[in-house]
């Protein structure tokens, strides 16, 4: 897993690459606390997540941020916890 930021004046995207795992979270956890303003997550070079990832990248949606080029598998993921907690 890799991870970029991407500032700007308004806010701060981050662009995620590679594998995502529960173990690389607390450090994106930890950037996102960081930068207080990020507003997206770059996810077009994502290319594996795993249950802890889903369920985190709800959590980041429900606060409002972006998740920005993510794939169909993802989000059909993410749309199947959303409903599996309703």
């Amino acid at each position: 897993m890799k991870i970029e930021t991407i500032p700007s004046a308004e806010c701060t995207s981050i662009r995620l690459i590679g594998r995502l795992r529960a173990e690389g979270l607390p450090e994106l956890k930890a950037l996102i606390e960081a930068k207080g303003r990020v507003i997206a997550l770059q996810m077009d070079e994502v290319t594996l997540v795993d249950l802890d990832v889903v369920r985190f990248l709800s959590a980041c949606e429900a606060q409002g941020i972006k998740l920005c080029g993510c794939s169909a598998y993802i989000r059909e993921w993410i749309a199947q916890e959303q409903e599996g907690r309703d």
